[in-house]
């Protein structure tokens, strides 16, 4: 059997099994139907593409890394955005199609003024972060899972401004007990050895690093749990698309073309989907869909490529190692229609920038394979899990680009809540009550 927890449901639980419907097929759907197999209840996953990855999940960047999971918007995000409408690569990118609504949203996405706001979020996400990496260990170890998984990751910094920003994050890491160290430019050439064939030897202001931080592939991880859930009882149906979710007494109506299921409850994980699915039960979200990038290329010159994970803060960029490729990725772009694909200009610049600026040697970077996709946003960017005012009707969604990190930590306590446990996390600030505070 698979691992189980301190937290064990007592006998008349036990016998109080439910039928569960899941809806979505990324990794924050797929991880919610395995934690509730393991508690023993039968459950179907439903999913509107062909697989379970096949959205959001296929580009994630790889990073399982919980002390650099912070939001996007920080105290000075709109002087960051200000300054990179004009700039030949940036971070971010407006695009010409935003939306009275979408205006809005920034503006109240970007009104983050104290220091002590983002770092309550910030202490959100990381703390389920934590845990989540911790199950992560657990599966991996349990089933033997390969998934091109490495340690350690190397936050760089261009400008002493920035770097010197980190103090309070720092004392936030120590006092979460998240190993990290300081370093200066020759410390993390040092460490990195790729690092010294850098065009610019001035780019590096200091870095910070994480030794216990990993990356892994996460659409290698969620293929294999999929046929682990699936040996537990989990039924997977692919190309279907709910159309409504109804709370019918005791139950849940879900409505699939001209069908109708019933469940005793559903766990709605459909990323930007679940605002539609939801919002005729009265749960109305502040959730945006952001277009985000990625680009990954086989490594060419193993001596001139990084063996850590880099995270560039200036740019928002990551790359990681997954087995002999290199994966670059970031940017978020708004304003882009949802079934919109391509690949912006300015988006591949900073992509490329980013990687040829760290590493110019390490692989072809101009014939990499390019991916687009949408992830949803929340206003403070911390997922929400649990129930809704509709009792059989749960929901595990809003995790923006840091799905991969909090996954399994969010899936397992929704599972929790479900089975009538508690989770092993304190859910304060992780749930619909935050909106209502």
């Amino acid at each position: 059997m698979p691992p189980t927890h301190n937290n064990a449901q007592t006998p008349s639980q036990q016998r109080n099994h439910k039928q569960i419907v899941v809806i979505g097929g990324g990794i924050n759907g797929v991880c919610t139907a395995y934690y509730l197999a393991q508690a023993g209840h039968q459950v179907a996953l439903i999913e509107q593409h062909g697989n379970v990855a096949e959205a959001t999940t296929l580009g994630n960047s790889g990073l399982l890394a919980a002390a650099t999971n912070t939001p996007w918007a920080a105290p000075d995000m709109r002087q960051r955005l200000l300054s990179g409408l004009f700039s030949q690569e940036a971070p971010n990118i407006f695009n010409a199609r935003l939306s009275p609504s979408l205006w809005r949203w920034l503006l109240r996405w970007t009104s983050v003024d104290e220091l002590q706001q983002y770092q309550q979020r910030a202490q959100r996400m990381q703390r389920l972060a934590t845990y989540s990496q911790h199950l992560v260990q657990e599966v991996q170890q349990y089933f033997q899972i390969d998934f091109e998984t490495s340690d350690g990751l190397l936050q760089l910094f261009r400008s002493e401004k920035e770097f010197a920003a980190t103090s309070a994050l720092q004392a936030l890491f120590s006092e979460r007990g998240i190993a990290h160290r300081a370093l200066d430019a020759d410390a993390a050439r040092a460490l990195e050895p790729a690092l010294n064939y850098v065009k610019d030897t001035n780019n590096i202001a200091g870095g910070l690093y994480f030794p216990e931080l990993a990356t892994g592939n996460c659409t290698l991880f969620i293929k294999q749990l999929k046929t682990f859930a699936q040996e537990m009882g989990v039924q997977f149906h692919f190309h279907q698309k709910v159309q409504a979710i109804t709370p019918d007494g005791q139950q849940v109506a879900i409505k699939i073309g001209e069908e109708v299921l019933y469940a005793d409850a559903v766990v709605v994980a459909a990323g930007g989907d679940s605002a539609r699915l939801l919002r005729p039960l009265g749960v109305r979200l502040p959730l945006q869909m952001v277009k985000t990038y990625t680009a990954t290329t086989i490594v060419k010159n193993h001596d001139d490529a990084p063996k850590l994970a880099l995270q560039d803060d200036a740019y928002k960029v990551t790359m990681a190692r997954l087995g002999d490729r290199i994966r670059v990725a970031g940017i978020a772009e708004f304003g882009a229609r949802h079934d919109d694909a391509s690949i912006d200009d300015k988006a591949l610049r900073t992509l490329l920038k980013v990687a040829q600026d760290w590493f110019p040697n390490a692989a072809n970077y101009h014939n990499a394979q390019l991916w687009s996709g949408q992830i949803p946003m929340l206003l403070d960017a911390v997922p929400l899990l649990g129930a809704t005012s509709n009792g059989n009707v749960y929901i595990n969604l809003g995790h923006g680009a840091n799905g991969w990190c909090m996954a399994l930590g969010a899936a397992k306590a929704v599972a929790d809540q479900i089975s009538g446990a508690n989770p092993e996390i304190d859910m304060d600030g992780l749930t619909l009550a935050r909106y209502r505070q």
